[in-house]
């Protein structure tokens, strides 16, 4: 019998164990398990380079030999990994330099043949008797799907001093002391890495070494789990036989297994199989989707996942990517997605549909980034993909991994970067599918006891200490841009990570004592240092964008100069304070206090701004539109029905609101989908009713996904007023594309007058003025300019395009004059519409290139 998931076509077996009681939660368990190994002809030569050290993972090439790499004995598979390795190394202050070419490649002077005698640490090693026929020296094989281009040499530069932070920020003279500790261990941890790994761009390459790795004569299946007993490899290969494959340890805790090729040659485990890891454990017999795999799926009828072998043949399909990583852009404007909730139908939307019909949207509206939500795969849908299970897995709701290495290249080709939002703050505590409890330990991935656990999210918290956790997540950050060529990471949850409190139930106020100190998990912000300083070293064109509320002073330095290196926080401060002002009356509305909270950000640290974040999208809050027009959405969006108070301050606020944010707020702006039009259905995911052990029922919507869709036809819609809404989104990421003005160096703020309720603000050359005035207009009113010329109107609110009033003639040239005026050389007379912005643009400076505006009527 067959059943189909996701394009793969996978055998519905019984399994051959029968199920008995185990004291482990919830997990299927076996009777017996066979501790017998099964034999394989093992028959290994070991060359390394001369640079390289030895460790469980050492870079090592398979070759043909008749003897088998013995460690010598069982070590203490709970010790620290740096006091298990003793072997010397080299370390070299020049930058690690690899060229991308195949082990077999190298030239014979470069390495060293290591005899069977001697004895050291290997994950190779194996405990068999009989070893293993001749095996040739072939490189594992991993499902690159890129075509072949000339190799280029990637470094990763060595530690800096780091000490130019105190340079940038001389308050951070007074915190030194943990600074300089915190850096000290940055460099421990490199220096260590490159003595026992070979440096930071192998320990970065986990996933050729652990999980599924496939050589021409067979598959090797490792795993880390120092706190199992047994373990054995199951699934429909061996018809989930717990006896058929079972899997020998080394000394660092972790179990292998080499399943060779059939007569016919063709691999053990066929493309699209079922498999799981049996393990024997403290807590009992459990098991689990390996740790490394590359994609999982819940079969129908079934709760839990099973992970699968994914390895299509090349004649079946294996996508090649056939365009170029787009040239990083001077300012980023971020689409922030979710690819299951992108259709207007009230399904799951898939990568293909995504790919066809969303990524044109996102160009044709003006922006050049697509971030994407949830793609790591996490079981439980409704957690907005931030309970991640298998983090090396796509999520199979939405296709297959090779439909998303489809849907990127498209959005090369468009001249889209594409973002992941990855998690690595925390992990899903599912016993079952994910990481929690993965060899039957409460400190395996995590921290133990409550430490351990995030008491808020409900989740597990790693152990970023930990050697094995080190190399499991900068290999997880690297398989990402590798393997599927994403541009870039949006770190989820960073603030919840460098800090022990995790930033719940505390108020920065921007005082040093917070950020340094006792509070500060310096194991997790050098984990942040390490993945910056991996990232940016291979792939210097990448973007990395941390979540972080509290502020964090160097979050965004250079990691050589003491920083934490990332390229741009989230300035998550703007949207917070929009919805304090919403709350309020427009009387209460205070200029500065808006303008202060926009600018608020360290020198030299760029920002990603946004007006509102995908969580008040959700059920249970309210998105800026939500907040400015309620329920008249429903009744009086429709341009042959006349409008209300409500409806015109709402659409003119909006706009109002997204333009000063992306003028003020950063370097970089961010929209979630749907929001630039004001979307008017909050997201809530399909869901059943829930009873808590207190008593209390949490009612569900039977599992509909009516409001888990985003109605972008409300937006194309010529009778609806959401479409001027979304006209003027557009025309707003059109005109920074034009004129650049989010990373220009001049911004001059020069009016914030709280009688009048007028801001005014010169970005580059382009000079904006908002009027939040609820029912003052002025006429002949004074701006204050600084280059001489003649002036015109290239963004208007409240143009009729835009749902406005048309009160403002387009045609009009503006004049400046000199003389001094709100401490400008110069000045313009304009008209200020009441809830309205206006952006004047000098023409002299207009670009040359790009032509006149043209907006998509029918995005």
């Amino acid at each position: 019998m067959l059943f189909s998931v996701s394009g793969l076509r996978f055998p519905r077996v019984s399994p051959v164990y029968r199920y008995c009681a185990s004291s482990f939660n919830g997990a299927s368990t076996s009777c017996s398990l066979s501790l017998l190994l099964k034999k394989h002809h093992f028959s290994r030569r070991i060359f390394i380079e001369k640079s390289s050290s030895y460790s469980a993972f050492s870079s090592l090439t398979v070759a043909a030999s008749k003897k088998v790499l013995d460690p010598g004995g069982q070590g203490d598979a709970s010790s620290p990994m740096t006091d298990q390795l003793e072997s010397p190394s080299t370390i070299s202050d020049d930058p690690q330099v690899i060229h991308n070419v195949d082990s077999e490649g190298m030239e014979d002077e470069k390495k060293i043949e290591v005899e069977e005698q001697e004895s050291f640490p290997s994950v190779f090693s194996n405990n068999d008797e009989e070893a293993h026929a001749e095996e040739p020296s072939v490189p594992l094989h991993r499902n690159a799907s890129t075509e072949k281009t000339e190799a280029k040499p990637r470094s990763i530069p060595p530690p800096g001093a780091g000490q130019k932070i105190y340079e940038i920020d001389s308050l951070l003279l007074g915190f030194r002391d943990h600074i300089d500790y915190r850096y000290a261990q940055y460099k421990k941890i490199r220096k260590e890495i490159d003595k026992y790994e070979g440096g930071l761009e192998v320990f970065s390459r986990g996933y050729e070494k652990l999980g599924f790795t496939r050589s021409e004569t067979g598959i090797t299946y490792r795993e880390w789990a120092p706190g199992a007993k047994s373990a054995a490899l199951i699934g429909d290969f061996n018809n989930w036989s717990p006896s058929a494959d079972t899997m020998s340890q080394n000394e660092f805790g972790v179990w292998e297994i080499f399943l060779p090729n059939t007569a016919d040659g063709s691999p053990a485990i066929p493309h699209g199989s079922r498999v799981k890891i049996r393990m024997e454990t403290r807590s009992g017999v459990k098991d689990s989707i390996p740790a490394w795999i590359k994609f999982s799926v819940q079969a129908p009828g079934e709760i839990p996942y099973s992970g699968i072998y994914y390895d299509p043949p090349e004649e079946v399909y294996l996508y090649v990517f056939k365009h170029p990583h787009p040239k990083r852009p001077k300012s980023l404007r971020i689409y922030e997605s979710h690819v299951g909730m992108s259709s207007t139908e009230p399904v799951i939307n898939t990568y293909a549909n995504f790919r066809d019909n969303v990524l044109p949207r996102i160009k044709r509206l003006g922006y050049n980034a697509v971030q994407i939500m949830a793609i790591q795969e996490h079981s439980y849908y409704a957690s907005f993909g931030y309970h991640v299970t298998n983090f090396f897995a796509p999520s199979s709701r939405f296709g297959t991994p090779d439909d998303l290495k489809s849907l990127i290249d498209r959005a090369h080709e468009l001249g889209l970067l594409v973002l992941m939002d990855i998690v690595h703050s925390h992990a899903s505590n599912n016993v079952l599918d994910g990481l929690n409890m993965f060899d039957g330990t409460d400190a395996h991935y995590f921290h133990s006891g409550s430490k351990g656990h995030h008491w808020m999210w409900d989740s597990r918290l790693f152990n970023y200490g930990s050697w094995e956790v080190l190399r499991f997540l900068l290999s997880n950050a690297r398989w990402w841009l590798e393997e599927y060529k994403f541009d870039g990471f949006r770190f989820d949850g960073v603030t919840s990570m460098m800090y022990t409190h995790h930033g719940l139930q505390v108020a920065f106020t921007g005082n040093y004592n917070e950020y340094f100190g006792y509070a500060t998990d310096v194991d997790a912000v050098v984990y942040l240092m390490l993945v910056n300083d991996m990232i940016h070293g291979l792939y210097p064109e990448a973007v990395t964008i941390g979540e972080d509320v509290s502020g964090m002073p160097t979050f965004c330095l250079p990691v050589q100069d003491g920083g934490v290196g990332f390229d741009y926080r989230l300035h998550m401060a703007v949207a917070d304070k929009w919805i304090e002002l919403l709350k309020k009356r427009d009387e209460d509305w205070k200029m500065g206090d808006i303008v202060y909270t926009l600018v608020n950000r360290r020198w030299l640290e760029k920002c990603v701004v946004y007006a509102e974040s995908h969580d008040q999208a959700l059920v249970g809050d309210k998105t800026i539109a939500f907040w400015l027009m309620d329920k008249d959405m429903y009744d009086f969006m429709s341009l042959d029905r006349p409008s209300t108070p409500l409806i015109d301050r709402g659409i003119a606020l909006h706009k109002m609101i997204r333009l000063i944010t992306m003028g003020l707020g950063g370097e970089g702006y961010l929209n979630f989908m749907g929001n630039e039009f004001g979307h008017p259905e909050w997201i809530d995911f399909p869901r059943g009713e829930q009873h808590l052990p207190s008593g209390k029922v949490i009612p569900g919507n039977n599992f509909s996904y009516d409001k888990c869709r985003r109605r972008f036809d409300l937006g194309d819609a010529n009778y609806l007023r959401y479409k001027g809404m979304q006209q003027f989104d557009q025309a707003m990421q059109h005109v920074e594309a034009k004129y650049g003005f989010m990373t220009s160096e001049h911004q001059y703020i020069s009016r914030k007058d709280k009688g009048e309720r007028v801001i005014v603000f010169e970005r580059g050359n382009l000079v904006f003025v908002f009027n939040f005035h609820w029912h003052e207009s002025y006429c002949g009113y004074r701006v204050g300019c600084s280059k001489p010329g003649k002036y015109k109107i290239v963004l208007d609110s409240d143009d009729l395009l835009f749902g406005g009033f048309n009160r403002l003639n387009h045609d009009v040239e503006f004049f400046s004059t000199e003389g001094w005026y709100d401490n400008r050389p110069r000045s313009l007379l304009v008209y200020a519409p009441n809830r309205t912005a206006v952006v004047y643009a000098l023409v002299e400076d207009e670009p040359k290139a790009t032509g006149n505006l043209q907006l998509t009527q029918n995005v």
